[in-house]
């Protein structure tokens, strides 16, 4: 009997659990093993790559004939097969500039005899341009083509290994500004939704039944309005000949309109009027609970009312605020559609390069690789506001 039991207990969990593996697990764990595994260029050019596998990379020293004899021939079966394109592609990643060097060197080898080149391809290549004769070239290509590699963690921190094999910063830091800058974004976006969602919620929590509904439907309507339509239409608000703009002319505040549309400050307002709600409700949920005697009773005892409020009602109050403010910062810090359409190049995020990354350019590995990190971070703030105000660090009274 206990048995059984045990098994329609387990019948009714199956289904939520082989939800939470297909549509959590699975695509968590894709994505971390994308991030280090890359495929692309040890499938191009095999033979080139087991030829340099005894190649010191670090030293000044070209890899010898036959090493260059096997990629010529092998750089020609791509041209052949229309694939030296993807090679390129991504040899261009590690050293920009040497994608038109290759594509055009593949050209000119495809029309020359396979016999040929078997002996005497690494001279044909050497003479086809000059950057075939820097080491450079070749050294990318070694490291590009490691099946398993860290360098995609490297690139989404602006870092990179020095030829002698050490990390060292890159030229341009731009990652790590990116990570930054969607972080304060989403801290702001937190603060502004707390600022005007604990009055609100506080209202509602005290107001008179009929009145709190009718006031919670407009809380809750943004969930039965399409977010395009919310983000559209602070487009229309904010653009430059929009609703705000006309009005501040209109009573001659401003002289010619002000550029909000497409900058941080359009993204930071588009988001915290969307996500408004998801503080509103836990916070809302909390004060619904609060017993009004526990004020009253202080302002008996001599407390002066707002004394009171922040010293007996306000901590009750923590538990939702910080439920909103953690619901709040997880979702704006991953948030991709109002920051592309409204944001502009100021107001983009790390979800719209991560977006461009996997769209655009086709760099999946380093999609991957920021995604990765950015689960990271938001579990690395998690575990610290856990530990630091997490609900069972809060203690009333």
């Amino acid at each position: 009997m206990q048995r059984r039991r045990k098994f329609i207990a387990f019948a009714f969990v199956a289904p939520l659990i082989i939800f939470v593996l297909i549509a959590f697990v699975a695509p968590i764990g894709t994505m971390l093993y994308r991030s280090v595994y890359h495929p692309t260029v040890a499938q191009l050019i095999p033979d080139t790559l087991e030829a340099l596998s005894g190649w010191d990379e670090t030293g000044s020293e070209l890899p010898d004939q036959t090493i260059l004899n096997i990629f010529s021939v092998e750089l020609q079966h791509l041209a052949k097969e229309r694939r030296s394109g993807k090679l390129a592609e991504e040899i261009n990643r590690a050293l920009p500039g040497s994608s038109s060097v290759i594509k055009s060197s593949a050209r000119k080898l495809k029309k020359l005899e396979p016999e040929l080149l078997a002996s005497e391809g690494g001279a044909k290549l050497l003479s086809l341009k000059p950057q075939w004769q820097k080491v450079e070239i070749w050294r990318e290509m070694k490291k590009s083509g490691a099946i398993f590699t860290d360098g995609f963690y490297l690139t989404a921190l602006d870092l990179m290994r020095s030829p002698e094999g050490n990390i060292v910063p890159r030229d341009t830091q731009i990652y790590i500004k990116l990570y930054l800058k969607s972080l304060k974004i989403a801290l702001l976006i937190t603060l502004l939704t707390a600022i005007i969602s604990f009055p609100l919620s506080y209202y509602l929590a005290t107001a008179p039944a009929k009145t709190a509904n009718t006031l919670m439907v407009f809380v809750l309507l943004p969930f039965w309005t399409s977010l395009l339509v919310r983000t559209t239409s602070w487009i229309a608000l904010l653009q430059t000949n929009g609703v705000v703009n006309s009005f501040l002319e209109s009573i001659h505040l401003i002289t010619e309109p002000i550029e909000m549309l497409y900058t941080q400050f359009s993204t930071v307002i588009a988001m915290t009027h969307i996500l408004l709600p998801f503080m509103i409700l836990p916070l809302y949920s909390v004060m619904k609970g609060i017993d009004p005697s526990y004020l009253r009773a202080a302002m008996s005892l001599g407390a002066k009312p707002i004394p009171a409020f922040i010293r007996i009602y306000m901590p009750m109050t923590i538990p939702g605020l910080s439920a909103g403010a953690l619901l709040v910062f997880i979702i704006s810090i991953g948030y991709y559609i109002t920051p592309a359409l409204v944001g502009g190049t100021e107001g983009q995020m790390v979800s719209n390069i991560i977006a461009f990354h996997m769209q655009s350019s086709n760099n999946w590995e380093l999609a991957a690789a920021l995604g990765s990190l950015l689960l990271g971070l938001i579990l690395a703030l998690y575990w610290i506001y856990d530990r630091l105000v997490g609900v069972s660090n809060i203690k009333l009274g």
